[in-house]
């Protein structure tokens, strides 16, 4: 996830239903069912989301209505219980529920403090089928965050236009459908959104299993944009025509950006990419479909940012979607990967030195130590500070520094391609690490995840 304005930028020198992008093929996961998880409670904010319960699929059939900025539809989840329960609890608010089934048996459902509650009778391992219908005017809501982005909240929200998009880290899917807002809960999709003529609904329904947080959703007057990536990866770039047309060449260098990451990290891990612009100021790694907010100005500058912002969110697909953090405790492990990676292509395109680099680095983990503390500890307050990217950051460095290039990037690549699709913590990283290098670099690891000052 990035932000405008972008977290450093070093220029040292100087009539229709919805149109996702066409289904991929089935990939091959991890695990032989690929929406089978093992959600554990979030340190962090234990409040949301439900351990006890393992999601494996959601259908969305959906209808919006610009003229009432009205959303309606029915939500289909098919749920394995972990434990033993009397009901299934999902996270939802703010809209009114109008049905309940559960295995096609007429039941009640109760939101109350953004929970849908449902009495059922769940035995462990024994699927359940949970359909919803509801309707409503979806509201964002609050993000625990200072950052400047945050006052914009999560979830869906309507667009003064009539048209709709979200953006929902770390919750946020709850404002449009009964979810279970759990890091490491992944589950399939098929979203359908029926809309009127001239309007178009653009999701990103995937052949492999997604967090609620990298689902996405953005209805306006959107044109597809067709593109090739390396390999003959399907691009597709959703934009408004007149209102994005200045952003299209930035998005056109799409294909360029993967091509580099590949070089570093091995094959793109889906099986389509591109981008939707929607109206926030912020942008998201929503996977094979990233999210990209307008900027307020457009300048060289600006122009600069949201090509760094770009490749960021393309960054996220190997390290974040493809393999996601276990809990928001270690969302160093997105965002700490993927704002290297920005560093390194900063690199590549202005010419800078690793020294000046260092030195940048250890100058924004010193300040963010004190103001924000380490990485490894971040505050339930302060959800994705500058700590978690920068300090994540200047980590990767020192190891890539102690290993080499070579090694580091073998390292990288075997990382994500060891653990597609699934869902990882500090503790599987460094054994990764020991594992792959024959070296202990847990001392360096953990001192830069957890000291209150930069190491030395």
């Amino acid at each position: 996830m990035r932000r405008w304005p972008a977290l450093v930028v070093l220029l040292l020198c100087a009539g229709c239903t919805s149109q996702p992008a066409p289904p991929p093929p089935a990939p091959s996961p991890a695990a032989p069912d690929p929406g089978r998880s093992g959600p554990v409670a979030d340190m962090l904010y234990p409040e949301h989301g439900n351990p006890g319960l393992d999601v494996l699929h959601h259908t969305l059939r959906l209808d919006w209505k610009p003229d009432q900025k009205l959303l309606s539809g029915t939500a289909v989840a098919r749920i394995r219980p972990v434990v033993p329960a009397t009901e299934i609890s999902l996270d939802f608010t703010g809209l009114t529920v109008d049905t309940v089934t559960v295995d096609g048996r007429p039941a009640t459902g109760t939101v109350r403090n953004g929970k849908l509650t449902v009495p059922a009778t769940l035995v462990p391992d024994q699927p359940v089928t949970l359909a919803v219908g509801y309707h409503g005017v979806p509201e964002q809501i609050s993000r625990p965050s200072r950052r400047g982005d945050a006052k914009e909240g999560v979830g869906l929200r309507p667009a003064a236009n009539g048209g709709a998009w979200t953006m929902q880290e770390p919750w946020g899917a709850m404002t449009w459908y009964p979810a279970n807002e759990l890091i490491s809960d992944k589950a399939l999709y098929d979203i359908t959104v029926t809309v009127p003529p001239g309007w178009t609904a653009v999701t990103n329904d995937s052949a492999a299993p997604m967090p609620a947080y990298l689902v996405t959703l953005a209805i306006d007057h959107y044109t597809p944009v067709r593109d090739t990536g390396p390999h003959g990866l399907p691009l597709t770039y959703w934009v408004v025509p007149g209102a994005d047309d200045k952003l299209l060449p930035v998005l056109r260098k799409s294909p360029e950006l993967l091509t580099w990451l590949e070089s570093l990290l091995g094959p793109y891990p889906f099986e389509t990419a591109g981008a939707v612009v929607n109206g926030s100021v912020s942008a998201m790694e929503t996977q094979q479909l990233v999210s990209m907010g307008r900027p307020l100005s457009w300048s060289v500058l600006e122009q600069k940012r949201y090509e760094d912002t770009l490749l960021h969110e393309y960054a996220h697909q190997w390290f974040g979607d493809a393999v996601t953090p276990t809990t928001w405790a270690d969302l160093w492990l997105n965002e700490g990967f993927a704002q290297y990676l920005e560093y390194k292509y900063q690199q590549k395109k202005r010419g800078y030195d690793d020294a000046t680099l260092e030195q940048v680095l250890r100058s924004y983990d010193a300040r963010l130590r004190r103001e924000l503390g380490p990485p490894g500890k971040p505050s339930p307050a302060d959800f994705a500070g500058s700590n978690v990217y920068q300090c994540g950051a200047a980590m990767l460095k020192e190891l890539n520094d102690a290993l080499g290039d070579d090694r580091f990037w073998s390292l990288m690549r075997a990382w994500v391609a060891g653990h597609r699709y699934t869902n990882q913590d500090r503790a599987a990283f460094i054994a990764f690490v020991t594992a792959h290098t024959g070296e202990d670099h847990s001392k360096l690891i953990n001192a830069w995840l957890d000291s209150p000052t930069t190491p030395e």
